[in-house]
């Protein structure tokens, strides 16, 4: 009986420093490490993820989640998601991040680990340049159709305001729907609004009148991640060096750095 109480003993010992043992399992570091890649969610977001002639993903988001990989000594990988499902897509390990001009709304930082902000923005209202002098106040909006991503802050900003909105899948189909006349307005993010549309943009005939709101850009981890940390460090690192304003320079958001 002794002998075999002492078995019993040693084996829960022994699963007691396994448990232990394991439990860097549960780092996000070490799990992205071993796997040798990190897997990055974006969606087509001019300036911030985009990609060149070559069909590369650039952008200030995309070339300072590079540098991130680079600094773990991992790779990087970019998946398109859909926004309306990032939440899902990360808890499921398809990608590790999400890092595409994400605002720090309390929906996003209740259900993830996120960085320190680090870049500022507004939810601005698009419409055609020649109907611009007509929408210069939120009252001028409420007889527009709208479009906006699915999921995101500018959709959430619009329920708000009780305005009618279709769901599209990003910020880049927004703008296409008001430039086919199929939406009257979109609601997207400044920073994009600044690159795409007005003179020398793709969309001409397309302006932003008037901002709806003020926010954070941060990047999502799965919650309790210690990558959140490690980026947080990243970008102390970079800021401090020079190497992110640089790249702020590059996609022309310098104006929108929040100092680390």
């Amino acid at each position: 009986m002794k002998k075999l109480f002492a078995l019993m003993l040693s084996c829960a010992m022994v699963l007691s420093l396994a448990a232990c043992g394991g439990k860097d399992s549960d780092s996000d570091m070490e799990y992205v490490k071993d796997k040798g890649v990190l897997t990055v969610g974006i969606t087509d977001f001019e300036p911030m993820d985009y990609k060149d002639d070559n069909d590369e993903w650039i952008g200030f988001d995309a070339d300072m989640a590079k540098a991130f990989a680079e600094s773990l000594g991992v790779d990087v990988e970019f998946v398109e998601i859909d926004w309306d499902n990032k939440v899902m897509e990360l808890d499921g390990k398809t990608i590790d991040c999400v890092w595409n001009g994400m605002t720090l709304t309390d929906e996003v930082t209740s259900s993830m680990e996120c960085s320190n902000a680090y870049c500022n923005n507004a939810q601005v209202v698009i419409v055609p340049a020649d109907k611009a002098d007509e929408y210069q106040d939120k009252d001028s909006l409420k007889d527009l159709s709208f479009a906006a991503e699915a999921g995101s802050a500018g959709e959430a900003e619009l329920e708000a305001l009780d305005l009618k909105c279709t769901p599209v899948k990003d910020q880049a189909t927004a703008l296409m729907e008001v430039a086919a006349g199929t939406s009257d307005a979109a609601v997207i993010d400044s920073l994009m609004a600044a690159a795409m549309v007005g003179e020398g943009t793709g969309y001409e005939d397309l302006t932003y009148t008037i901002g709806l709101n003020s926010e954070e850009y941060g990047v999502g981890f799965r919650k309790d991640s210690d990558l959140a940390e490690a980026l947080n460090k990243f970008f102390a690192d970079s800021y401090k060096d020079g190497t992110m304003k640089e790249c702020a320079e590059k996609y022309k958001v310098q104006a929108a750095l929040i100092e680390q």
